[in-house]
């Protein structure tokens, strides 16, 4: 989608700072960071949220958790990561291409349940 932040990302005419790449997944580090380790890993391919993805190809999904683990890794977050995927408005998506945040670097609390 020529208007989609991240696949202006991906394409390269939005500038990132590039964690990892695979054929069909890109890696980036967060604007605005919410710990000190935050990426985002999206497909390359435009898909809207997990559920699209989920529904159409999951073995693309697989990949792009993968890539979250191997992003995970490389930041040497051994204490422990948090992997979040955002679906819809409710939850707090505001780029509406599924992308999922890698978070760690310091102790992230119990999530209120």
């Amino acid at each position: 989608m020529s208007d989609c932040l991240f696949c202006g990302i991906v394409a390269g005419r939005i500038p990132s700072t590039k964690v990892l790449e695979t054929d069909r997944t890109y890696a980036f580090r967060d604007l605005h960071p919410q710990a000190p380790s935050h990426v985002l890993v999206v497909p390359k391919d435009h898909y809207v949220d997990l559920a699209d993805l989920a529904a159409t190809d999951p073995t693309y999904l697989g990949e792009v958790f993968a890539a979250a683990v191997e992003v995970a890794r490389m930041e040497k977050l051994t204490g422990g990561h948090r992997i979040i995927a955002n679906t819809g408005p409710d939850s707090g998506q505001t780029v509406f291409h599924l992308h999922v945040h890698v978070l760690g670097g310091r102790n992230l609390g119990v999530l209120a349940g």
